[in-house]
C-alpha cells in the first residue's frame, strides 16, 4: 500500500511541474492592438436543430461590433425544427451584420455532417465576399460584442494563423457543475495550453467553437477536405494546419459563451461518450492504458488514504493524503475560472470515476457497431 501512495504521489508531482502547468487557467489572448486595415471576415455557423439555442447565441455574431467587412453564414445542415427560418425571423429583428443562410444537403461519403456543413460555409463565403479570415463558431456559442475584434486583433499582433477559444461552458445544474469544470481540466492536461502555443511545438489542438483561422492557412492545409472524417475535428483541424507550418494559439475565453444546457447526467453521459474511444483512436491497448491511469492518478490517492487510516498505515495514508491534496489543489483554478466553490475540488476522484465510466462505455458502444452519435448520426462504426 506504501509503494501505491508513493507512486500517485510522484506522479501528481511531476505533473503538476512538468505537464505544461496545465493546471493554471491564465493562457487568455495574448497581448493585441489594433491592426492599420481591418481583414475582412466570414463567420461560419454550421447548425443542426439548433432552434433551442439560436435566438440567445444569432444575435450575439449578429451584433458584432467590427471595424471592418464581416458577414455571417449559417449553414442549415438538414435541420427539421425550423432553424432556417428561425434564424431569418431573428435577423430581421435587427440590424447588424448581414446574414446568408444556405443549405448543403446530405453529406457526402466519408465527410461528417459539421464538416460537410463547414465545407460548403466555407466555399460558398469565399465566392460572396473573398475573406482573409474565418471564424468558424458553432451555434450554441454566444460571443460578446468585440468579441470577433478582439480575436482578429490578437491573432494580427502576433501573427497567428488560428487563434482559438475554449468558450465557457454553461454550469448552472449541479450535474453541470461537477462534470463541466472538469471536462475542460481534464482537457487541458492532455493538451497544455502552454505547449500548444510554442512556435513549433509538436502538440495541437483547438476548440472547436472558436476559431479564428486565417483563409490562406486553412487552403495550405487543405482544411476542411483533409480532416473531413475526423470525429474530433477541431484538435485534427489545429494539427493540419500547424503540420503546414502554421501557427497556432488556444486559450480559455472569457467572452465568449456555451449556452447549451446539459442539465441531466445521461446528455453530458452522451457529450463525453460520443467522442472518447475516438480520441484513443479506437485502439483496445490506449483503453486499458487510460483506464488503469485513471485509476492510478484519480481514484488511487483517496482509497489509500482510506486504506492506510483503515490499516494503521501512516506512511500509505500521508502518501496518498498528499496525492489527493495536490490534485485538488490543481482544480481549483479551473473552479475558480467556473466560479465554483473551492471544496468540490476534493470531489475530482469521483468525477474522474464518471469519465472513466464513460470512456469505456464509448468503446462498448463502438464494438457494438453504434459508433459517435449525434443529432441523428453516427459516425466511426466499425
Amino acid at each position: 500500500m506504501e509503494w501505491i501512495g508513493a507512486g500517485t504521489l510522484l506522479v501528481w508531482l511531476w505533473l503538476l511541474l512538468g505537464q505544461g502547468f496545465f493546471w493554471r487557467t491564465d493562457v487568455r489572448l495574448p497581448h493585441r492592438r489594433d491592426p492599420e486595415r481591418w481583414p475582412s471576415v466570414a463567420v461560419v455557423v454550421p447548425a443542426r436543430d439548433e432552434a433551442e439555442v439560436l435566438p440567445v447565441s444569432l444575435p450575439s455574431l449578429l451584433a458584432q461590433k467590427y471595424p471592418g467587412r464581416a458577414e455571417v453564414f449559417l449553414v442549415d445542415d438538414g435541420s427539421t425544427d425550423g432553424t432556417a427560418a428561425l434564424a431569418r425571423s431573428l435577423a430581421a429583428e435587427r440590424d447588424g451584420l448581414a446574414l446568408t443562410i444556405t443549405s448543403p444537403g446530405e453529406p457526402e461519403p466519408g465527410w461528417t455532417g459539421k464538416l460537410w456543413a463547414v465545407r460548403h460555409g466555407m466555399t460558398l463565403a469565399c465566392e460572396r465576399m473573398d475573406p482573409e479570415y474565418l471564424l468558424l463558431t458553432d451555434a450554441d456559442i454566444a460571443h460578446e460584442p468585440d468579441s470577433l475584434r478582439e480575436l482578429v486583433a490578437a491573432a494580427r499582433s502576433a501573427r497567428l494563423d488560428l487563434v482559438s477559444q475554449m468558450a465557457r461552458l454553461r454550469v448552472a445544474t449541479p450535474w453541470e457543475r461537477l462534470i463541466v469544470p472538469a471536462f475542460v481540466y481534464f482537457f487541458a492536461q492532455l493538451y497544455p495550453f502552454r505547449w500548444i502555443n510554442r512556435p513549433g511545438a509538436r502538440t495541437a489542438a483547438a476548440a472547436g467553437g472558436c476559431v479564428l483561422l486565417r483563409r490562406d492557412a486553412a487552403e495550405r492545409a487543405g482544411v476542411p477536405e483533409c480532416i473531413r472524417h475526423a470525429v474530433i475535428d477541431d484538435v485534427a483541424l489545429a494539427r493540419a494546419v500547424r503540420s503546414a507550418g502554421g501557427r497556432i494559439w488556444l486559450g480559455l475565453a472569457d467572452r465568449v459563451d456555451s449556452v447549451r444546457p446539459y442539465p441531466r447526467l445521461a446528455e453530458l453521459w452522451r457529450m463525453v461518450s460520443r467522442s472518447a474511444y475516438a480520441q484513443l483512436r479506437h485502439q483496445p491497448l490506449l483503453l486499458l492504458g487510460t483506464v488503469l491511469g485513471l485509476a492510478l492518478v484519480y481514484l488511487a490517492p483517496p482509497v489509500v488514504l482510506l486504506a492506510g487510516a483503515a490499516l494503521d498505515s501512516p506512511q500509505a495514508a500521508v502518501a496518498g493524503g498528499a496525492a489527493w491534496a495536490v490534485m485538488a489543489g490543481t482544480f481549483c483554478p479551473m473552479l475558480r475560472y467556473y466560479r465554483q466553490p473551492l471544496w468540490t475540488a476534493l470531489l475530482l476522484p469521483f468525477t474522474a470515476l464518471l469519465y472513466l465510466l464513460m470512456t469505456v462505455d464509448s468503446a462498448v458502444q463502438h464494438h457494438r457497431g453504434r459508433g459517435a452519435a449525434w443529432k441523428g448520426r453516427t459516425y466511426g462504426a466499425p
